[in-house]
């Protein structure tokens, strides 16, 4: 697209200051004709040769125009016109991460202690704490994906929202892992930010593997899936919720289909290391897409009507305005 098909206004009301302006502008040169009151009485041919000051009248420079000109371009300035973009100055040189987790009655259950979603909540700490300084969001999902933290640089906020979570307060049961990815999807790009997600389960449905597929083949994030299931031969604890155990084949193929790779949850720090480096490598290959805005050229035109404006800060220029 060329760039004057690109050229625009940023705040093109500025505009309608034009016409007060203009109307100015006609009013002064109204009142500098000296044989404006002598027009209705006496004949065209005629009035030339008596009017006195013919040289002035005639000049083809007058301080009128000059501000004409300077009320133009700091008008249009003000419009901000621009046909160009370019790289926001708050865009950080960093990655973005949006932490996925689910939030249902099985993830109340207590074979990974104190549960799996309790569990999983520290997990997330841990893994913030290896991120210093980089962006994090956080989004929970059950039957419906909801956005319970946007992009922030600060972990102990995302920790607190994360540990508030429970499913009572879901507003609509199921699982819905497709929803949160695609919700996931939809805030990385409106950031300009290279990222991932981390999808925190303990079982992915095959029949959400096809759809994950589709996500990532229309341009999303690299998926990492973080089991937090035991597997069958843990058995859970009297009055854990009931929920099924680790199937490790099914998350590794969601995994898979989402671009990433899978992490099963460990006693120690190993587990968020390893998926530490596993999205550092998926935002490495990630392409840049930074924050960009479109540049406001006004700023050049300030330069210019600075300029113009000169003349009336010296001596005698307001008279020579009203002359």
């Amino acid at each position: 697209m060329s760039e004057l098909a690109q050229f625009h206004f940023l705040r093109p009301g500025w505009l309608w200051l034009l016409l007060p302006a203009a109307l100015t502008i006609w009013s002064v040169l109204r009142r500098q004709d000296p044989a404006r009151s002598w027009k209705a009485v006496i004949a065209p041919q005629l009035l030339d040769h008596l009017v006195i000051g013919d040289k002035v009248r005639r000049s083809r420079f007058r301080p009128v125009y000059l501000l004409g000109v300077g009320w133009f371009l700091g008008i249009v300035a003000m419009a901000g016109p621009s046909w160009e973009k370019e790289p926001t100055p708050f865009t950080e040189d960093q990655a973005a991460l949006f932490v996925v987790l689910k939030v249902t009655p099985e993830m109340l259950a207590e074979d990974i202690q104190p549960s799996r979603l309790k569990r999983s909540v520290q997990k997330v700490g841990d893994l913030l704490a290896l991120r210093p300084g980089s962006k994090t969001g956080l989004i929970a999902y059950a039957g419906s994906a909801h956005l319970v933290m946007p992009l922030t640089a600060d972990p102990a906020i995302v920790e607190f929202f994360a540990s508030e979570l429970a499913p009572d307060v879901m507003p609509v049961s199921g699982d819905d892992p497709v929803g949160a990815v695609e919700l996931a999807n939809r805030r990385l790009r409106a950031s300009g930010l290279p990222g991932s997600v981390v999808l925190i389960a303990d079982f992915v449905d095959p029949v959400a593997v096809a759809d994950l597929a589709r996500l990532r083949s229309e341009g999303g994030a690299d998926v990492h899936v973080y089991a937090v299931a035991a597997g069958p031969g843990v058995v859970p604890p009297p009055g854990s919720p009931p929920a099924p155990a680790l199937d490790e084949a099914g998350m590794r193929q969601a995994a898979k289909a989402g671009g990433g790779g899978l992490v099963l949850m460990t006693p120690d720090d190993s587990d968020v290391r390893q998926l530490n480096a596993r999205i550092d490598r998926s935002i490495a290959a990630a392409p840049v897409q930074e924050g960009e805005r479109w540049k406001d050229a006004g700023y050049y035109l300030v330069l210019v009507f600075a300029f113009l404006a000169l003349p009336f800060f010296r001596t005698g220029g307001g008279v020579a305005l009203q002359r």
